[in-house]
């Protein structure tokens, strides 16, 4: 008998225990239902980027994500941003300077990440806080000209060319140093460091070496004298290969707000 009332007793604690917790466990489940494709596809990517950095050994928080918003509207934005999202790319310049100012209120951090005209800089040295894809002195000189003093230096990346592809942007590894060099001596940029897009492969270790060639070429400019704490470099179907060669920005569009129109 003794032993009866103890199991049921034990029984009633457990189901109060769960009756008040119900209420929580609703909420969660609720949350899930109800959520966005932006912000299930964000948790996704964190995820990702989590695992990535912990199976490569690296110290959590050392990845930091860009959410590629070209072509979204600034409503996609302003709810990738909700689920906690402050850092967002563009490649168009007009585009970005028009998203900008619909979403001043955010206080977000936007990234030039697209290649640059001469006509355009201005606009992206007044609009944006990063610009990953500077491959001229040229482009770089007008952009520092541009730079409002007040708005405090641009953070720039020199983008290269590891691939070395007749179609792709970005400036030879070779060259890389004398522009290194050039851009680093002008006002009112921060010289960060390299950003690379190199070409779409499904082989994991191709990807891997194209990363390593960035991150060795990072290594060997700052052994001759410069201060780089960046590489830009990894976007949806290969920033897990990005990290593990030491990637500090990755760029991703697709796997937050999907396929663009064509």
């Amino acid at each position: 008998m003794g032993q009866d009332a103890t199991a049921i007793e034990t029984y009633c604690v457990r189901l109060r225990a769960k009756s008040r917790d119900f209420p929580r466990r609703a909420a969660l489940i609720t949350s899930a239902l109800i959520m966005s494709p932006i912000t299930a596809n964000l948790q996704a990517v964190r995820s990702r980027i989590e695992r990535a950095t912990r199976d490569a050994g690296r110290p959590a928080h050392s990845v930091a994500l860009v959410a590629v918003s070209k072509t979204f509207a600034a409503a996609a934005v302003r709810e990738a941003a909700a689920a906690g999202q402050r850092d967002f790319g563009e490649n168009y310049a007009q585009e970005g300077v028009e998203k900008i100012g619909i979403l001043a209120d955010l206080a977000l951090v936007w990234h030039y990440i697209g290649p640059i005209q001469s006509n355009k800089t201005r606009a992206i040295a007044e609009h944006f806080d990063w610009v990953h894809s500077i491959e001229r002195a040229k482009i770089a000189a007008r952009l520092s000209e541009a730079r409002d003093p007040a708005r405090g230096e641009l953070q720039v990346c020199i983008q290269v060319n590891v691939s070395g592809e007749a179609t792709k942007s970005g400036v030879a590894p070779d060259e890389t140093a004398l522009l290194a060099r050039l851009v680093s001596k002008l006002p009112r940029l921060k010289l960060r460091g390299l950003m690379t897009v190199p070409e779409p492969t499904p082989d994991a270790q191709l990807q891997r070496r194209r990363f390593a060639q960035l991150r060795e070429l990072r290594d060997k400019l700052n052994h001759e004298g410069f201060a780089m704490d960046t590489l830009s470099m990894g976007m949806s179907a290969d920033l897990e290969a990005a990290i593990t060669e030491g990637a500090t920005l990755v760029r991703v569009g697709t796997a937050i707000f999907g396929e663009r129109a064509a």
